[in-house]
C-alpha cells in the first residue's frame, strides 16, 4: 500500500550563506561522531536523536533521511543532480518516481520516503536539514563538540509516521546509497565512510559511531576497542543489483551443536539476476527470519537437542518455548548449543544462548527465530534469511561502505560488557 501524498512546495527559505555556515561547521571536525541508540520496546525499533534531539528510526536498508517538514522549507529543482540521485535509488516497492517536469524551472524535486515498519511509501519535497551529534575519540563524546552538518532529506506525509515509535520524527537510512546518513556524514565531515552500531537490549542505551576510529567499551580485565579488532578480520559484503543499498553477506550453511544442517546446496545463495535469496541485515526486523526450508531444519534440530527441557505454550510468533528455569545460566545467556552461521571463506559467526533464545517473561524462554511465510518468501526481492535486530543486540557491528566489508565483535556478554556500557560522559578533548 502506498501513500503518494506530496508535502507543500515553496521557495527556499535557508539562504545560501546559512547553508554554507552549516557545511563549514561540519567540515571543521575531522573526528567521528557518536550518538546514543534507544530501543522502543513496543515496536522493537531503534532510534538516534540527531534531528534537534528528536529520534529518527534506524533503517539499515533506507536510502536517505525522511520526516514530515514544516512549511516553508528549502527545495531543489527537478533538473538538479541531487534530484536524479534521490530518485535513482528509490525503494523498488514504491513504484515510479514522483511526477515532475525537469524542463519546468519552477519544478521542485520530489522523492520517496519508505516506512520499513508499515511497508508504506509516501513522497514529498527533497529538502535540506541540519543534523547534529557530538564528535568522539571512540571512548567518550568530546566536550563542547556538537557538530552540525547539512543532510538531504525527503519531506514525508504525516501519515507515514504510523507504526513508528511514539515521538519518532522520521527515519534515518543507513544504506550504501550516496544520500544515506553514513554517506552524508563522510562527505560533510571528511571522515571515513564507515559506521559502527551497538544495538542495546534489556532497557539499556546503545551507541552508534559514524566516521571510523575506535569503539571502546569498558570490559574485564581491560577496555576493548571492538572496532580495531573487527578491522583486522573483515568479511566481504555482497551486492544485490535489485536492492543495491542493502547489506548482504555470504553464508554457505548453518551448523547447530557442531552439526551442519542438511540443506540443499546453494540454499543461501543470492541470485543477483532475480534479486532473490541471500542473507541480508535488517534493523527493522525484530528476529532473524528464515525461509521455510531453512527454518524447519533449524527448529527441528533445536527441538531434538532440547527434547528433555520442559515446554511452555508457544507464544506467537514463536513456535518453541520452554521453562526458563530449566536452562543453566551462563555468562552468554541460557546454556544451549551454539548456532553457527558458516560464512564464505571458512569462518563462523557463532550465535550463543543470549542470541538464540529470548526471554518472554520470568518463566518463559522462546526459540528466537521466526518463520518466513509463503507469501513473504514469494515476495519481490525476498531473501533466504533476514538477519534480524535481536541477533545483532550486544554486538558491535562495523560496516565499511568504502571497502564493502563488515565485521562483528561477537556477543559482548562473553567479554563481560554490553552495548549499554559505552561511556556517554564527556571526555577530554
Amino acid at each position: 500500500m502506498s501513500l503518494h501524498l506530496h508535502s507543500s512546495r515553496s521557495s527556499p527559505v535557508l539562504p545560501l550563506f546559512v547553508l554554507s555556515l552549516l557545511l563549514l561547521s561540519g567540515n571543521a571536525s575531522s573526528k567521528p561522531i557518536v550518538t546514543p541508540i534507544t530501543k522502543d520496546d513496543s515496536t522493537g525499533l531503534y532510534t538516534i536523536p540527531v534531528k534537534n534531539g528528536a529520534p529518527l528510526v534506524l533503517d539499515l536498508a533506507g536510502p536517505l533521511v525522511w520526516f514530515p517538514c514544516q512549511s516553508p522549507h528549502r527545495t531543489f529543482p527537478c533538473n538538479s543532480s541531487v534530484c536524479t540521485v534521490a530518485n535513482r535509488n528509490r525503494p523498488a516497492s514504491c513504484g515510479a518516481p514522483p511526477a515532475g517536469s525537469s524542463a519546468d524551472p519552477n519544478c521542485a524535486c520530489a522523492a520517496f520516503a519508505y516506512n520499513p515498519a508499515s511497508g508504506q511509501c509516501g513522497s514529498g519535497d527533497l529538502t535540506s536539514v541540519p543534523l547534529s551529534a557530538n564528535s568522539t575519540d571512540g571512548s567518550n563524546p568530546l566536550p563542547s563538540s556538537t557538530v552540525t552538518f547539512s543532510a538531504y532529506a525527503t519531506c514525508a506525509p504525516d501519515a507515514l509516521l504510523a507504526s513508528l515509535p511514539a515521538g519518532a520524527a522520521g527515519v534515518a537510512g543507513l544504506s550504501r546509497q550516496p544520500l544515506s546518513l553514513p554517506s552524508l556524514v563522510a562527505s560533510r565531515l571528511k571522515v571515513a565512510k564507515e559506521f559502527a552500531l551497538c544495538l542495546p537490549g534489556n532497557g539499556q542505551t546503545g551507541a552508534a559511531i559514524f566516521g571510523g576510529g575506535p569503539f571502546v567499551l569498558p570490559a574485564v580485565p581491560q577496555p576493548i576497542d571492538a572496532a580495531g579488532e573487527i578491522r583486522q578480520n573483515p568479511v566481504p559484503l555482497l551486492k544485490n543489483p535489485k536492492n543495491s543499498g542493502a547489506y548482504y553477506f555470504g553464508v554457505r550453511g548453518i551448523a547447530f551443536n557442531q552439526e551442519q544442517l542438511n540443506l540443499p546446496a546453494g540454499a543461501f545463495d543470492l541470485d543477483r539476476r532475480q534479486g532473490t535469496g541471500g542473507v541480508v541485515f535488517s534493523t527493522t526486523t525484530r528476529f532473524t527470519t528464515l525461509r521455510s526450508d531453512i527454518y524447519s531444519a533449524l527448529i527441528n534440530a533445536f527441538d531434538a537437542v532440547t527434547r528433555s527441557v520442559p515446554r511452555r505454550k508457544p507464544i506467537p510468533p514463536f513456535q518453541l518455548c520452554y521453562e526458563a528455569s530449566a536452562f543453566p545460566t551462563t555468562r552468554v545467556g541460557p546454556g544451549v548449543p551454539d548456532v553457527d552461521l558458516m560464512l564464505d571463506g571458512g569462518r563462523n559467526w557463532t550465535l550463543l544462548g543470549g542470541s538464540s533464545l529470548v526471554q518472554i517473561d520470568s518463566a518463559t524462554l522462546c526459540f528466537a527465530f521466526d518463520h518466513m511465510g509463503e507469501e513473504q518468501s514469494a515476495a519481490f526481492n525476498s531473501p533466504a534469511v533476514i538477519f534480524g535486530a535481536y541477533q545483532m543486540e550486544n554486538n558491535v557491528l562495523l560496516f565499511d561502505l568504502e571497502k564493502g566489508t563488515f565485521g562483528t565483535s561477537g556477543l559482548l556478554l562473553g567479554r563481560s560488557t554490553t552495548c549499554g556500557n559505552f561511556n556517554f560522559a564527556m571526555g577530554s578533548s
